[in-house]
């Protein structure tokens, strides 16, 4: 999970979690009158369009599969809990997005001025208020879960809070996103299995990626040097490399179901491998065209691309630890996640 994406799952101006490419984004104008979105007034429809801006829906289908790698790397099936943990998670996300906005308000109100909260279409405090009780149900959530899942989910939550706050213009910007992703994936980890130890690989697979994709982010509004998205290509060729080729994370070979168990047969193989391909396209493409012209269009696509890339990966990390089933169903969520990325832009 993550607080806003980088840029969009957030960096500069967004807080790991992490969204789609660059979308039209409707202009003042399109919405209603200024504070009309947070409550009453002009229209229902309205309100409901700022606050599905305000929180960047459609990043909340790249949210699912990092409960669903985290539980497939237990050797256990997804039960009660990992949903648990899911719905822990998205909440978390969420409540990163609110306060992700509300904490740059200054900001877009400069270069975003179509944004809800600068717009006038959401009151401030109502953003805050809704980070604040997001953050408290996902806490809650993850408590229902366990406590080694709530022993995750408080720092996460603590992450994303202090990466809004404090760290998203600073040096350790990226890296808190990243470590937000990583620990999100633990949630679904330890709600499942009671243990985190089985998901570090991948969970360190996925924080790389939001790592790279986050210093991206950076120049999402002004632009910047090419040298960032070169990077980030280079760590997403490296990253479907080691995807089609490590071995299965540990523990996963005690598991009690045959359909989460390690597999070798060359259905999973070939599963992994075009996952891996589908998470190499998705990224690759936007990150290249960013790097031979960094301007904040084509940076503000690779970031899109890079927080939609993730869904592809989740599913391969799935893939790779055995459990087919759970890496179709992420995957399944990547044609919602672009169709509704063409309504509500997620940078």
């Amino acid at each position: 999970m993550t607080p806003r994406p980088p840029g969009p799952d957030q960096p500069t101006t967004t807080s790991p979690s992490q969204n789609p490419t660059s979308t039209s984004t409707p202009s003042p104008s399109q919405g209603p009158r200024a504070g009309t979105a947070s409550g009453a007034g002009d229209g229902d429809g309205a309100g409901a369009r700022a606050w599905a801006e305000l929180l960047r829906l459609p990043a909340l289908f790249t949210v699912p599969g990092d409960a669903l790698a985290g539980a497939a790397t237990t050797g256990n099936r997804p039960n009660p809990r990992t949903l648990l943990a899911i719905a822990s998670s998205l909440c978390l996300y969420e409540a990163g997005m609110a306060l992700n906005d509300w904490a740059d308000q200054a900001e877009d109100a400069l270069e975003r001025p179509h944004r809800p909260l600068p717009s006038g279409r959401i009151r401030p405090p109502a953003a805050l208020v809704a980070a604040g009780a997001l953050t408290a149900a996902g806490l809650a959530l993850a408590a229902r879960a366990g406590r080694p899942a709530l022993a995750v989910a408080a720092p996460l939550a603590a992450t994303v809070w202090a990466y809004d706050l404090a760290l998203k213009r600073t040096p350790a910007g990226p890296a808190a996103m990243a470590t937000a992703r990583g620990l999100d994936l633990l949630l679904g980890a330890t709600a499942t299995g009671g243990s985190a130890r089985p998901a570090l690989p991948s969970a360190l697979t996925l924080a790389t990626h939001t790592l790279a994709v986050t210093t991206v982010s950076r120049g999402e509004t002004r632009g910047g040097s090419p040298l960032a998205p070169l990077a980030a290509l280079a760590t997403t060729g490296t990253l479907a490399w080691t995807l089609t080729r490590t071995p299965q994370a540990p523990g996963t070979a005690r598991s009690r179901y045959p359909a989460a168990a390690p597999s070798r047969h060359p259905a999973a193989d070939t599963l992994r491998t075009v996952l891996a391909a589908a998470f190499v396209a998705t990224s690759g493409r936007p990150l290249l065209h960013a790097a031979l012209n960094p301007s904040p269009p084509l940076t503000q696509r690779a970031v899109g691309g890079g927080i939609r890339a993730m869904i592809p990966l989740q599913a391969a990390l799935a893939a790779r630890s055995g459990a087919l089933a759970s890496a179709l169903l992420t995957a399944a969520l990547a044609p919602a996640a672009r169709r509704f990325a063409r309504k509500v832009s997620v940078t």
